[in-house]
C-alpha cells in the first residue's frame, strides 16, 4: 500500500509538484471519502466513486486492487489528517498555555476539521463501527496515536492541578471524544454556526473537568 501523503485538509495536496497520476489518485481518494461518508460502507460502490471523481470505475483498480483497500486508505487518511490538524493547532499555542486552554484548542481543532473541512473525518466517524477488523487494522494504529495526544492533555491537566479531583481521566477522554464525534451526525449550518458549537463544547468540557474554583 502506498504511503499516506498530503497535508491536512479536505482533499490533501493542492496538486503543485504532483504528476498527473498523483493528482488523479488524490481526486479518487477524496471522491471515495465523500462517497463513503454519504452512502456508508455497505452502500458504497466503486462506480459511485468513479462518478464522483469523474473517472471511469475500472481506472480505480490501477491505484487500489480492491474496494476494501480503497476504504482502508480513506479511513486511515481520515484519522491521520484529523490528528495532524489537532497536533498543529496545539503546536501553535503560545508557550505557557494552560492545560485547560490546550484542551480548548484541541476541542476547537477537532470539531472544525470534522465539521467544516474533512470528508475523510466524516467517513471515519460515520462508518467506523461497520468496518471489518481487517479494514480497520491500519486505522486502529493511527487512532491510538491520536488518542495519545488527548491522553497527554489530560496528563498535563492532572499534573498542573487543573483537573477536577476524583475525575478519572481515562474515562473522561473517550467520553469527550465520543461527544465531539457525534456532532458530525446532528450538526448543520442551518442549525447553528461552527463557532457556537465549538464554544458550547468547550464550556461543557471545561465546566465538567476543571478543578473547583473560578473558571475562565
Amino acid at each position: 500500500m502506498p504511503a499516506l501523503k498530503g497535508p491536512v485538509g479536505s482533499s490533501g495536496s493542492s496538486g503543485e509538484g504532483q504528476t498527473k497520476s498523483e493528482r488523479t489518485r488524490e481526486r479518487l481518494l477524496h471522491a471515495a471519502a465523500v462517497t463513503l461518508s454519504r452512502l456508508g460502507y455497505a452502500g458504497m460502490r466503486l462506480a459511485d466513486v468513479g462518478e464522483e471523481a469523474g473517472v471511469q470505475a475500472p481506472a480505480i483498480y490501477y491505484y487500489w486492487p480492491s474496494r476494501e483497500q480503497l476504504i482502508e486508505e480513506v479511513v486511515t487518511v481520515g484519522t491521520v489528517r484529523l490528528r495532524e490538524y489537532v497536533a498543529a493547532a496545539l503546536a501553535a499555542a503560545p508557550p505557557g498555555t494552560s492545560a485547560l486552554d490546550r484542551l480548548d484548542i484541541a476541542i476547537d481543532a477537532h470539531l472544525r476539521q470534522l465539521m467544516s473541512e474533512s470528508a475523510f473525518a466524516h467517513a471515519v466517524i460515520r462508518n467506523i463501527s461497520q468496518l471489518p477488523a481487517a479494514i480497520r487494522s491500519r486505522q486502529i494504529v493511527e487512532e491510538r496515536t491520536y488518542a495519545e495526544i488527548w491522553r497527554g492533555l489530560f496528563t498535563e491537566a492532572v499534573a498542573s492541578g487543573e483537573l477536577r479531583s476524583g475525575l478519572d481521566p481515562d474515562l473522561a477522554q473517550p467520553l469527550i471524544i465520543g461527544i465531539l464525534n457525534w456532532a458530525a451526525e446532528w450538526w448543520s449550518p442551518k442549525r447553528s454556526s461552527i463557532d457556537a458549537v465549538v464554544a458550547t463544547a468547550q464550556s461543557i468540557v471545561r465546566h465538567g473537568v476543571a478543578a473547583e474554583g473560578p473558571l475562565a
